[in-house]
């Protein structure tokens, strides 16, 4: 069984910045980081920052320039340090990791931390 749990989350105003973690921890014989979500109030989930091949990121439009996702394979863990905060960017952050990048792998999510940015 795999635990994953984010944290960093808080209250912020526009313009400031905060830096998520995401640490999974279990019995697996490898777990691999895959990238950062988020659930606006109301809204769908939409997938913020990920690792790609060849050990690469991608981001949505909206937030490039001001996030950056990273990670630490010895740790089991992964990053998402926000800059240049808006208020729509307020929303549930949840990170996601994947057992095996082939079909057979079993993906991981945590509980997700909330971001708010006040205006």
């Amino acid at each position: 069984q795999v635990q994953v749990v984010e944290s960093g989350g808080g209250l912020v105003q526009a313009g400031g910045s905060l830096r998520l973690s995401c640490v999974a921890s279990g019995t697996v014989l490898s777990i691999i980081p895959m990238g950062w979500y988020r659930q606006p109030p109301g809204k769908h989930s939409e997938l913020v920052a990920s690792f790609t091949a060849g050990g690469r990121t991608n981001y949505v439009e909206a937030v490039k320039g001001r996030f950056t996702i990273s990670r630490d394979g010895a740790k089991n863990t992964q990053y998402l340090q926000m800059t240049s905060l808006k208020p729509e960017d307020t929303a549930v952050y949840y990170c996601h990791f994947r057992t095996s990048l082939s079909a057979e792998g079993i993906d991981y999510w945590g509980k997700g931390t909330l971001v708010t940015v006040s205006s």
